[in-house]
């Protein structure tokens, strides 16, 4: 799932209690620790000190997410293309099952072209399918007991979502008030205090509007947490009888099916997958935008995660999609707590193993220990057996204080998560108009990782998936100090105890380590 990250003034009006942000520096996750003083992946660093006059191959990194704007000014260049299919003709030319799949897939689709944007999560699709068995069958058993359990996770979670709309309501109608005074301006602090005074309601409007900027969170963020993490989540994602895949049209009862879906590589709401596309292939040549990781990738967009939780058949259908297609590395930056069809994921997951791809997967947004709380998918296999070609990524943050250093909403794990990478304020390509925007998630994290693991794959290619992810691992840079444990004010642990490594991912000693590994 594409979590909506709180902005910070929620924290405070939720009782958690912030300050406002200051600024990240510009770039700040391809920065370098020693000489920028911020703990990036020193991507600068290694493209001036050790890749200066270097050539490499082109890598090919899936993306598997929400839909990619393969039109943006900063992507040009760095779209897949399946060279062997022709475009627009409704013919599956290369005959790989997908017709017109020229730059990817959109497994989330139908064939009229229409999309899922909406689903819901797991849990309510669980209660959703139990509680119609149970109606007939209320026999105690290990399904009844998590039935009850999903039942009780769903109605907590509804519960939630309707207190923080109560708490955000005033808020959010301030905030649609000022809107409507302002009639189209900018809704900046200055013009918001040019506003009348006359009007006692609009006044109120107005001081609950600016005090939201104190808190450190803009108006926007605050409407769109409303509509999207509280609204949308109650009438779609908690919603059991929401059910959107009938748009898509395909055989729930097929797990492996070919063909299904559309070659609609966008879809509705691109923010996400254009995010991450941007962060790992960004053009680095073009004095625009930003600065990907990566220089020599190109972007397979594969649209799987609607607004609400993926699906387990679509995840495990767009591996499959990925490596048969040439993928050298997956980026999947989602997750969520319940994978019914596991198995048929794990499946996906051995193929990828099996062909030596990489894989990188977000560690969720949770500030969860997944040491106690499951995360799906992950590189368990249901025998007791580990996939030897998944990084499971936290995110770190930009802030020098060591109270800072990790970020507050990252799961952890000391045995669970690999390593962590830049997540905070990170600036990169959004959908339409050629727009940028600064986002915040494990869901930047893991394409930070995967593309210093595509630079790894196109400079030193004789390396395998297993050695890429056991140099990343390696030449992570260890930090010894004491930080701040995510979801808990106050308290202080090793980052040791968040990941296996405790460190953050470093291209420059990555590299490094690289050439010395193939030297020998």
């Amino acid at each position: 799932m594409k979590k909506i990250l709180i902005p910070v003034a929620m924290f405070s009006l939720l009782g958690i209690g912030t300050k406002a942000q200051e600024k990240a520096p510009e770039n700040w996750f391809n920065l370098d620790p020693t000489k920028d003083n911020v703990r990036g992946v020193s991507t600068e660093r290694a493209y001036e000190e050790l890749l200066k006059n270097k050539k490499g191959r082109t890598v090919i990194v899936a993306v598997i997410d929400s839909g990619v704007d393969i039109e943006h000014e900063d992507l040009q260049g760095k779209i897949w293309t399946n060279t062997k299919e022709i475009a627009g003709n409704g013919k599956d030319d290369d005959g790989n099952g997908f017709v017109d799949d020229v730059n990817g897939w959109n497994f989330i689709g139908g064939k009229n072209g229409k999309n899922v944007h909406q689903d819901s999560y797991e849990v309510a699709r669980e209660y959703a399918r139990l509680s119609k068995k149970f109606k007939k069958n209320n026999r105690r058993n290990s399904e009844y007991e998590y039935f009850q359990k999903v039942k009780k996770e769903l109605e907590e979670k509804r519960e939630e979502k309707k207190n923080e709309m109560e708490q955000i309501k005033p808020f959010y109608e301030a905030i649609q008030a000022v809107k409507k005074a302002l009639n189209g301006k900018p809704m900046t602090q200055e013009n918001i205090r040019e506003l009348p005074d006359t009007d006692l309601k609009l006044k109120e409007a107005k001081s609950r509007t600016l005090f939201t900027f104190l808190m450190g969170a803009s108006p926007e963020e605050i409407e769109e947490y409303y509509e999207k993490g509280l609204k949308n989540a109650l009438e779609y994602g908690l919603n059991p009888e929401f059910d959107p895949r009938k748009i898509v049209g395909d055989n729930p009862k097929k797990m492996r099916e070919k063909g299904y879906g559309n070659n609609d590589v966008k879809g509705p709401d691109a923010f996400h997958g254009t995010h991450v596309a941007g962060i790992i292939a960004a053009n680095r040549e073009n004095n625009l935008g930003i600065m990907g990781v990566a220089n020599n990738v190109l972007i397979m967009p594969i649209r799987a995660v609607p607004d609400g939780d993926e699906r387990d058949k679509d995840v495990a259908n767009a591996i499959f999609y990925a490596v048969d297609n040439g993928a050298h590395i997956i980026n999947m930056s989602f997750g969520k707590s319940y994978s019914p069809d596991k198995k048929f994921v794990d499946e996906a997951v051995k193929y990828a193993e099996k062909k030596g791809v990489l894989l990188v997967h977000a560690a969720g947004n949770d500030a969860k220990n997944l040491e106690v709380e499951p995360n799906f998918p992950n590189r368990y296999y249901a025998d007791g057996s580990e996939a030897k070609n998944w990084l499971e990524i936290g995110a770190s943050s930009w802030h020098n204080e060591d109270s800072k250093f990790v970020a507050n909403f990252s799961n952890y794990g000391k045995t669970k998560v690999d390593v962590f990478a830049p997540g905070v304020d990170i600036y990169s390509t959004v959908p339409d108009k050629n727009a940028y925007k600064k986002a915040s998630g494990t869901s930047m994290a893991a394409p930070t990782t995967a593309g210093v693991a595509a630079l790894l794959m196109s400079y030193y290619p004789e390396l395998t998936a297993v050695q890429v992810k056991e140099i990343l691992m390696k030449s992570a840079i260890r930090y010894t100090q004491d930080i701040n444990k995510p979801g808990e004010k106050g308290t202080t642990v090793k980052l040791s105890d968040l990941c296996i490594t405790g460190g953050i991912i470093n291209a420059y000693e990555a590299i490094r380590l690289a050439e010395e590994m193939t030297k020998k």
